[in-house]
């Protein structure tokens, strides 16, 4: 099995690629399920993507309900591809959204929230390794906005697949997850 990025960013898109939609319904559902065990629930404020539906990312509209039936606050971001930065936004419904030229959903307009408020964060990926490793799409927005975030922050991948053993080429840069959520298993880092 390949350990680092690049090969790794490969295989795990062609095996994306491979889900059906009722499999990536089906999965992102069990991976909803698995979230009510962490010990998050006391938090106010949690940032969601909104899944690229072309690149068969986990659906979080099953999170977003278990967001609002507990009355958080759900934090959706917008991306500045020159800047590689995210602006964050309180979901409300007036909050629009539409798809970037990516085809990336997105806020067109909402209450401003910045990063250091943001308690909880569901971190896209494609993959990640037994020590929290992740791999995400290369740009480096999410290790750009974790930065920003206060440390104690929660930080919690979403995968379709289980840990590979490690990713060989992880730079200092890259942030680590605190957990990652996959169908089957919750893990801790």
């Amino acid at each position: 099995m390949a350990t680092n990025k690049k090969e790794l960013r490969v295989h795990y898109k062609n095996l994306r690629k491979g889900l059906s939609i009722d499999d990536i319904e089906e999965k992102s559902l069990a991976i909803a399920n698995e979230i009510l065990q962490l010990p998050i629930w006391d938090k106010t404020y949690y940032h969601v993507f909104l899944p690229i539906e072309e690149q068969k990312e986990v659906n979080t509209e099953y999170i977003l309900h278990l967001l609002s039936g507990k009355d958080k606050e759900i934090v959706v971001s917008k991306s500045d591809f020159e800047t590689r930065k995210m602006a964050h936004f309180l979901l409300t419904d007036n909050t629009k959204i539409k798809k970037n030229e990516y085809n990336i959903p997105e806020p067109v307009n909402g209450l401003p929230v910045p990063a250091e408020t943001i308690e909880v964060v569901f971190v896209p990926l494609l993959a990640f390794d037994v020590f929290g490793n992740r791999i995400g799409y290369g740009k480096g927005f999410y290790d750009k906005f974790l930065t920003e975030c206060k440390p104690e922050t929660i930080k919690i991948g979403l995968s379709f697949f289980e840990a590979v053993n490690q990713i060989d080429d992880v730079f200092e840069s890259d942030v680590k997850l605190d957990y990652c959520v996959t169908p089957e298993l919750v893990y801790k880092f």
